[in-house]
């Protein structure tokens, strides 16, 4: 059986059981300001921008007018800045978010784009008891009275300096924090500190994540598919209005036209990312991402796969390994 030698065990199970740390290298921040910056975003991409409220963040997607994905970010409203709207764009796609909303300012539009990447830095810390680590610092972001160590999704909180963004459902269950790039090694030295394992490279996050069912941008979140068929149908708002691509991804709700699907594989041999996917020698989808699984002895896999073969327990083939289907997140 092959097993990835290169995933380090412990930043797994701190992934899985506690806490860990990873640092956002190449992960700017935008920040909207002026009158219209809400109207702005909420004519663009998915989600109902508009409704935020100081402290509250969402995800969005900024569609094409083919309702493919361009990009996926956070966006978030300090509720300490409430003129202004935060920017969290996947690593390395600052410049391209800045570029595209720049080029879509118009004459008459009241909106100042600001890249801040250089005076600020981000990093996550992703687990289970990522909520105790972050209260030794300082951050107050468990529900009162929670049997569990919860969070309000999507909650926004500021600490001496450091914005914080809680998000269960988005990348891998954790709280994005925001902060100085000059206090970036201090606050990651005391999260550690505090219990966080620091993540040194991809592959227990990867693990992760395809265990969860995470898309990701540059796997699931590319060009290729629309945020339907990517798994984020929750990051679309509906009756919010126009945006780019909005009449697709409301024909396709309407009349249940999503023809294909985010899916989980599971096989006894390893599945390569970009294998074709076949039924009867058609096919039928393709693989995003692919990973070992030290938690269920499994080799796993995201694909997007044509309907009717999405249903559990449907067996494809990769390249000749069989792979069947399983609901996300995969837990047995």
């Amino acid at each position: 059986m092959h097993i990835d030698t290169q995933l380090d065990l412990d930043e797994y199970t701190a992934l899985r059981e506690g806490a860990a740390v990873l640092l956002r290298a190449g992960a700017g921040v935008l920040v909207l300001t002026d009158a219209d910056r809400a109207d702005f975003l909420q004519r663009m991409t998915t989600n109902n921008v508009a409704a935020l409220r100081p402290g509250q963040a969402c995800v969005t997607v900024l569609t094409s007018p083919t309702a493919r994905i361009v990009q996926v970010f956070t966006v978030a409203l300090p509720a300490g800045e409430p003129d202004a709207l935060w920017l969290l764009p996947a690593p390395g796609e600052t410049a391209a978010l800045e570029r595209h909303l720049r080029g879509q300012i118009f004459f008459m539009d009241k909106v100042r784009v600001a890249n801040r990447s250089a005076e600020l830095a981000r990093l996550r810390v992703a687990g289970p008891q990522a909520l105790r680590i972050l209260a030794a610092l300082g951050f107050d972001l468990m529900q009162a009275g929670a049997g569990l160590m919860q969070a309000d999704n999507g909650a926004v909180h500021e600490h001496e300096g450091v914005l914080a963004v809680v998000q269960h459902g988005y990348d891998l269950p954790g709280v994005e924090l925001v902060l100085p790039a000059a206090r970036l090694d201090a606050v990651a030295g005391a999260l550690q500190q505090a219990g966080a394992a620091p993540l040194t490279g991809s592959h227990a996050y990867h693990a992760r994540r395809v265990e969860l069912g995470r898309p990701a941008p540059g796997a699931e979140l590319t060009g290729e598919y629309t945020p339907l068929e990517a798994g984020l149908a929750w990051a679309c708002a509906e009756n919010k209005g126009c945006y780019t691509g909005q009449e697709i991804i409301a024909r396709q709700v309407t009349y249940d036209k999503v023809t294909r699907m985010l899916v989980g594989l599971r096989s006894a041999a390893p599945l390569a990312v970009g294998a074709q996917l076949t039924v009867d020698g058609r096919d039928v989808g393709a693989i995003t991402s692919a990973a070992w699984s030290p938690a269920l002895e499994a080799h796993l896999a995201l694909a997007v796969v044509k309907r009717p073969h999405t249903a559990a327990g449907t067996v494809l083939l990769a390249d000749g390994v069989a792979a069947a289907v399983q609901e996300l997140p995969f837990t047995h």
